[in-house]
């Protein structure tokens, strides 16, 4: 009897700590209109695939500007803002730093339908520094935003002075080890989504379980939208952009970058795709960060490799300080 009653008030004791963070939780706006970012949004429209589309974007210049411009590419499960910190560094340094929200991602256009490809987001982004008459800029990518940069870096060498990657997936090939799930799949998927998953999946994949209040922040951008009756919409641009990455390695075309690269990456990071979907043997053997910046900085001509040891897949956010400064390092070379 009295284990028991103590296991019922183990149980009712914990309850509140899981509600209390999911009532916590603030709807959220299909392009997070009421969520307030660090900097001025502007929005760059598009006609693009027969549609208008807004791509919403930052662009801070400093009254020290150097001359210099940097892009910054957001992560899948990011946007724009969680380079709040990376801006105000850069821009105390004398670039002028812009920070787009791509399709489908933060405060832009979520569109019913899309065919996305890396080209299509490098071209995007192409689009807005003409807009804004950059024609000379460096650009930096983590995570998914690192196979954004690259694809643009080779589409677009002129333009191009120096091509940063933090912690970017694609460095490997998962389909030659994952097996392919359609669409539907990954939509099914993340229409599941919601508060608790999200957290997990951040704690044991960025983290590995250091959990730190100020993560969570970015856990409630993601989880606000589920709220949303319209979060159906957000599932599958996900999806669509889970088949992006799935689908279209660059790899393959890491040996033909001309940009001068610097590759920030934290070695405890083991960030892949599919993971669930193959044995525990295979699993080991995939997103080890640990040896694919070795491998990566060996393909990419002119490459150097900054490691950072016990960090996970967010540098800039988990260890700034040893992220921030070979960056600004870099940037003034």
């Amino acid at each position: 009897m009295k284990k028991i009653v103590f296991t019922v008030l183990i149980l009712v004791l914990s309850f509140p700590l899981v509600t209390a963070q999911t009532n916590n939780l603030e709807w959220l706006d299909l392009e997070l209109s009421n969520y307030t970012y660090p900097y001025k949004v502007s929005i760059l429209d598009l006609n693009i695939q027969d549609q208008d589309l807004k791509m919403a974007y930052m662009d801070i210049t400093p009254e020290n500007y150097n001359g210099k411009n940097i892009v910054l590419c957001h992560g899948k499960n990011f946007n724009g803002a969680y380079w709040k910190t990376t801006i105000e560094s850069l821009t105390k340094e004398g670039f002028r730093v812009i920070v787009p929200d791509q399709i489908g991602f933060g405060k832009s256009s979520k569109p019913d339908y899309f065919q996305y490809t890396f080209q299509q987001l490098a071209q995007n982004t192409k689009t807005l520094l003409d807009t804004l008459k950059i024609t000379k800029t460096s650009i930096l990518g983590h995570s998914m935003g690192g196979m954004v940069a690259t694809r643009f870096a080779l589409m677009y060498p002129e333009i191009t002075e120096k091509l940063i990657l933090e912690n970017p997936i694609g460095l490997e090939d998962w389909k030659l080890k994952v097996p392919y799930k359609p669409v539907d799949w990954w939509y099914k998927n993340a229409l599941k989504s919601n508060y608790e998953s999200i957290r997990k999946y951040q704690l044991e994949s960025y983290y590995d379980n250091n959990w730190k209040p100020e993560y969570d922040q970015w856990v409630n951008l993601l989880a606000g939208w589920t709220l949303n009756s319209d979060y159906d919409k957000i599932a599958w641009n996900s999806a669509l952009t889970s088949d992006m990455i799935f689908t279209q390695p660059v790899v393959y075309e890491f040996k033909n970058i001309t940009a001068a690269t610097l590759l920030i990456i934290g070695t405890r990071d083991r960030t892949a795709l599919g993971k669930p979907l193959v044995s525990e043997e295979v699993r080991e053997t995939m997103g080890r960060y640990d040896e694919l910046g070795k491998k990566t900085q060996k393909t990419i001509p002119n490459a150097k490799l900054v490691e950072i040891k016990n960090v996970g897949h967010l540098p800039h956010i988990e260890k700034f300080q040893d992220f921030i400064k070979p960056l600004i390092t870099f940037m003034k070379e």
